[in-house]
């Protein structure tokens, strides 16, 4: 129930957007993987072409919605997104996990928090601009670690996941043949699974065991893991479908 309320308050916030957008860029975010999807569902309802999803560089999990006038370009420069370096002793481990308490304990909004990506020594930051000054005022440690932190970041950026590479020969592009692919089980296991909601696709309980996949879907499997499906294909002399896909460790 408490999601169902959280899904509606945001597409209200994002008709509101679009509505307002008209006149003037309005933003809503940084939106989770699932909540980009909702947000592309509206645009796609409310016929809105003018408008764009942007997480401070390409490939980011948690996006900002960018809606705009007619006359005005949709460009990623004009979203209100700060990037923060944050350094440290390479041999303090710092996660994910670390500096997301960090920053709530602070009193910062996840909404306000885009991604982290944490590597030995670094860790960048994508921020809401309103954001960015009050953290770089007040963030000095992360738990017991010192750190520094500094606007920008340098190229290239740390990895957001680390990926275990899949591959397997399906019968067919249904969702319970790819699922038993990517977690090494059987089809009827993996039926299982699908039909009691333990099986998400692209971010939304699925439970039709014949749905067809797409390249680019992702799978979420409760207690089993992410994955992702890179390629559908070629397709054998015997009519099974070569698939690639990985598993984010």
């Amino acid at each position: 129930m408490k999601q169902q309320e959280e899904d509606r308050w945001l597409l209200a916030r994002c008709r509101d957007a679009i509505r307002l957008g008209e006149k003037s860029p309005q933003f809503v975010g940084f939106l989770d993987e699932r909540e980009v999807v909702l947000a592309r569902q509206v645009l796609q309802e409310e016929g809105c072409e003018n408008a764009r999803l942007w997480g401070g560089y390409e490939g980011a999990e948690r996006q900002m919605l960018g809606v705009f006038p007619d006359y005005w370009p949709a460009s990623e420069e004009e979203f209100p997104i700060a990037a923060v370096t944050v350094r440290y002793r390479r041999e303090d481990s710092l996660s994910h996990r670390d500096f997301l308490g960090a920053f709530l304990g602070a009193g910062v909004q996840r909404a306000a928090i885009g991604d982290i990506l944490p590597e030995e020594g670094r860790c960048v930051l994508f921020l809401k601009e309103d954001t960015a000054p009050f953290l770089l005022s007040q963030i000095e440690k992360i738990g017991r670690v010192g750190v520094s932190l500094q606007r920008g970041c340098s190229l290239p950026l740390p990895q957001a996941h680390d990926f275990l590479p899949i591959e397997g020969v399906i019968a067919s592009g249904r969702l319970d043949c790819a699922a038993a692919c990517l977690l090494g089980t059987s089809r009827e296991k993996a039926s299982v699974l699908i039909r009691t909601g333990m099986v998400q696709l692209n971010h939304r309980e699925c439970t039709e065991c014949s749905r067809e996949i797409h390249e680019g879907d992702l799978l979420s499997v409760r207690s089993k893991g992410r994955f992702c499906i890179d390629r559908l294909g070629p397709v054998t002399k015997k009519g099974r479908i070569c698939l690639a896909g990985r598993k984010y460790r």
